[in-house]
This record gives C-alpha cells, sequence and structure tokens, in this order.
C-alpha cells in the first residue's frame, strides 16, 4: 500500500483521508478495542495495552491520515489518557490539535465547503465545453454539425443554470440578497 506522508494529509480533502484510512489501517487487523481504555481498567494495564497500540501505529500506512483524521475530529483530551489513534494518546492529540489551531480550523472549514468544490467542477466544466468546438468532426454534413451545435448550446444552459443555482443559495445564505 502506498503511504502517505503527513504533508500530504494535511492537505487532503475528509473524505481521501477517511478512505486511506479504510483501505489499509492496521488497526483493522487487531480490531479497536486495543486502542481504547475501558472503564474502570487499572492504570498499569492501560499502559501495557497502550504501549501495544502505539507499536502496531508506528508502522501503520495509513498513520498519516489518521493522525489528521484525529486532530480534524478533536479527538484526545488533554487531561484524559484513554485513547490512542495514530500512534498519539488523547494528551498528545490534544497538544498537536493545540499547536495547529489555525491551519485545522482551515482545513475543517474547506471540507465541509463541499457546495464551493462543485461549484468550482461545474465552472471548470462549463469552460472546457465553451472552448470545445461542434463541428470539430470532420467531413460532418450540415445537419450533423448543426445537432452538435444545439447539443453542446443546451449543455451550456445546463451547466449555466446549475452554477446560477449554487451562486444564487450561497448567496442568500449570506444574506446578500440578489446580487447586483
Amino acid at each position: 500500500m502506498h503511504r502517505m506522508t503527513s504533508t500530504q494529509a494535511r492537505h487532503t480533502r475528509r473524505a481521501v483521508l477517511q478512505a486511506a484510512v479504510d483501505a489499509g489501517a492496521e488497526c483493522a487487523t487487531v480490531g479497536t478495542d486495543l486502542f481504547f481504555r475501558e472503564d474502570g481498567e487499572p492504570y498499569i494495564e492501560w499502559q501495557a495495552r497502550r504501549a501495544e497500540a502505539v507499536r502496531v501505529c508506528v508502522g501503520c500506512p495509513a498513520r498519516a491520515a489518521c493522525t489528521e483524521l484525529a486532530l480534524r475530529d478533536g479527538d484526545g483530551q488533554p487531561t484524559r489518557d484513554d485513547m490512542v489513534r495514530a500512534g498519539l494518546t488523547g494528551p498528545e492529540l490534544a497538544a498537536l490539535r493545540g499547536r495547529q489551531a489555525v491551519r485545522l480550523a482551515a482545513a475543517t472549514a474547506a471540507d465541509r465547503d463541499t457546495e464551493g468544490q462543485e461549484l468550482d467542477r461545474l465552472v471548470a466544466e462549463l469552460r472546457a465545453e465553451a472552448i470545445t468546438s461542434p463541428d470539430s468532426a470532420r467531413y460532418g454534413t450540415v445537419r450533423s454539425t448543426a445537432l452538435r451545435t444545439a447539443a453542446q448550446t443546451d449543455r451550456l444552459r445546463t451547466l449555466a443554470a446549475q452554477i446560477r443555482q449554487i451562486r444564487t443559495a450561497r448567496r442568500t445564505r449570506t444574506g446578500w440578497g440578489v446580487a447586483a
């Protein structure tokens, strides 16, 4: 399996991170019970299991993606040593999250903006469609060129309507009302 670097993980959207963890996490082979302290479990027993959990995580190909997800999910508390994720304890995750608060806020905001991603995709598709010549097929008849032109026009209108719908909804939510 391809190992994702920590830099790649920081710049990757949530869905891709989750897919990387789902596809190659070592914890899937040992079960998740190893990674969480049970209620009332003596600390000495938890220390032994925690060390084993960290050992599993150290060699995991999905560790960088798992770390990024743990940070984005807000896993770990500064005062509770009750879990291991991506080879880090709860307090270690909390400390790392604190050091990276600004970056994490931007990453989680970008994760939530799927509508913006869809808008970008539609605009790119509209531009690509607009520069495509409907008469690019050589030796076509006038009728076939006219049909291709009509189909392209319909596609451009559909894309423009989808873009307009998303932009109008976004403007309405942010109080713009009717755009000037």
